[in-house]
Parts: structure tokens; C-alpha cells; sequence
């Protein structure tokens, strides 16, 4: 829900590059062409997931001061460029592992109600001039959104490479939805 107070113009700057990463993941994750292989839809729609996470990172770094965010926002460029990485390796070999019509119909439907989900949470997300507490408010559904595409694609019969990267995903994006929390809480 977006604040009606008037925001400054380095604001309008931060919130103006967010919603263009915010549209740009959209796209990136509504338009791949999908497969019978539960393994190779996650990884093409969870690239440009991770890319987004870089993104709004980058962003966040040009205009805070805080020590912890910087922190966590240098963590989130370092281990979604290394998870891309790794997906990118085992995106071949994932798409050989194939799924029945009616696993593919279940995955897809929770993964459709996660990712609306998921945007709208953060297209919808409060927005003041305190930047810092919009990333948060931002990533935080962000994180959640993966957290909960990981595990449903846990779910299903997938590619036995992919499922210590999505271990990891639920593992670091559970992490950071922790810490952003408790420094949201303390930035009010």
C-alpha cells in the first residue's frame, strides 16, 4: 500500500529504478517458454527472479548508509550471483528430467498463486522517504516469494542437482527475511 505523503526527489529516483526491476522480473519470469520438466521452469523462472534481487540490491546500495542493509544487500548480490551460476551449470541436465502432465498442472497452479502473489505484495509494498525501510518492505516479499517457489518445487520429482540449490534458496532467503525484519523493526 503506497503512502500518500510527497516523496523527495531522491526518492521518486529509488522508487522510480524499483519499479522498473519490479516489471522487468515480471516479464522475465511470466514469458519463458515452459517444459514438461518441473527442473528447467524453475530455473528459467527463478533467474530472472535472482537477477531482480541483484537489481533492487545495486539500487539500494547508491543511496543507504546503513551499515547492516549494505551488509545484507552486498550478501544478497554475492549468493543469488552464485545460485544463478549454479543454475545456470545444471540447467541442460535439468531439463532431461521430465514430469507427468498432471505433476507439471499442480506445480505450475501453486506457482502461478506464489508469484502473483509475490507481486503484488511488492508492487503494493509502502513506500515514505525512508528508502531503507522501502527495500525492506520490497524484499522481504521478494525473499518469501522464493522461499515458497523452492518448496513447492520440492514437492515434485526434480532433477537431483537442483534440489541442494533450492535448500540453499530456502536456507539464505529465510536468513535475510529474518534479519530484515528485525532491522525493519528497528527502523520505524
Amino acid at each position: 500500500m503506497r503512502n500518500n505523503c510527497i516523496f523527495s526527489n531522491v526518492t521518486k529516483d529509488y522508487l522510480s529504478k524499483f519499479y522498473c526491476i519490479l516489471d522487468q522480473m515480471i516479464q522475465g519470469m511470466t514469458s519463458p517458454e515452459l517444459s514438461c520438466s518441473i527442473s528447467h521452469n524453475f530455473i528459467v523462472q527463478m533467474i530472472p527472479h535472482h537477477r531482480a534481487a541483484i537489481e533492487m540490491s545495486h539500487n539500494i546500495l547508491c543511496y543507504t548508509t546503513d551499515i547492516a542493509l549494505q551488509n545484507i544487500a552486498l550478501n544478497i548480490i554475492e549468493m543469488q550471483t552464485q545460485s544463478i551460476e549454479n543454475m545456470c551449470d545444471i540447467e541442460y541436465s535439468c531439463s532431461m528430467c521430465k514430469n507427468s502432465q498432471q505433476d507439471f498442472c499442480l506445480y505450475q497452479r501453486q506457482f502461478d498463486i506464489i508469484t502473483q502473489t509475490m507481486f503484488s505484495e511488492m508492487g503494493n509494498a509502502c513506500s515514505t522517504n525512508n528508502i531503507n525501510a522501502n527495500f525492506m518492505r520490497e524484499m522481504i516479499p521478494h525473499h518469501k516469494g522464493a522461499i515458497r517457489m523452492s518448496e513447492n518445487a520440492l514437492r515434485f520429482d526434480i532433477c537431483p542437482e537442483l534440489k541442494p540449490i533450492l535448500c540453499e534458496i530456502i536456507t539464505s532467503q529465510q536468513k535475510g527475511v529474518c534479519e530484515m525484519t528485525q532491522l525493519l523493526r528497528c527502523t520505524k
